[in-house]
């Protein structure tokens, strides 16, 4: 059950980190979009700022502003109609077109900030599914340790249990030898003592017939 338990949290957490791999692509999209947004306005930033300067030194100098305005003198009144027809556009499209990265990034704000939002829910989620599994893994692995010392703990039993049948069945071996070499001692005793009283036995009729020839 415990093995089941921890292969379920795994999968879980393997999908977890697939689907924040994921959320991690789509954020680095719109980075790129953001970087894209930022330098196209560093652009018309520039184009500004530029057309700011022309101004500026056409302000500061009446020569020039006065050949700008000759340069108008000299154009028809159609013409001067089209370029302020075509100049009207481009303001127009300008403003439009700035619009639209001001819209534009504040869509990918939002989804960018979602997007982080869930990352550090998934993060989140990821930390607690660990700090449930980091337990159980523990007491898995103590359950594994201990069965594997009472293992061996039952391997030295045997060893000792038969390291002194060896001893008892030593020793009962010597006990039988040096049973059989007392015996052997016993039996030449008894020899010799028979030996001994038959020869007194031998005596005794010499003695018997000396006594009689000398009263």
């Amino acid at each position: 059950m415990l093995i089941g338990s921890v292969c379920d949290l795994r999968c879980t957490v393997a999908e977890l980190q697939e689907r924040l791999r994921s959320v991690d692509g789509e954020g680095n999209e719109w980075k790129t979009r953001f970087e894209t947004q930022v330098e196209l306005n560093g652009q018309l930033e520039r184009q500004i700022s530029h057309i700011q300067q022309r101004l500026e030194s056409i302000k500061g100098n009446p020569v020039d502003r006065l050949a700008f305005i000759r340069l108008y003198e000299d154009m028809g009144l159609e013409m001067l109609k089209e370029h302020l027809t075509v100049l009207t556009e481009e303001k127009t499209g300008l403003h439009n077109q700035l619009k639209n990265c001001h819209l534009q990034m504040e869509q990918e704000g939002k989804a960018f900030h979602k997007t982080n939002d869930e990352r550090r829910a998934y993060l989140t989620e990821i930390a607690m599914l660990s700090s449930v599994r980091e337990p159980q893994r523990r007491q898995y692995a103590n359950q594994r340790q201990g069965a594997a010392e009472s293992k061996q703990i039952r391997g030295k039993g045997v060893c000792r249990k038969a390291q002194a049948g060896s001893n008892k069945g030593m020793e009962e071996v010597l006990t039988e030898r040096l049973n059989e070499g007392g015996g052997g001692g016993g039996d030449s005793t008894t020899e010799r003592g028979m030996k001994k009283k038959s020869h007194r036995e031998s005596r005794l009729p010499t003695l018997k017939h000396r006594g009689k020839h000398n009263p």
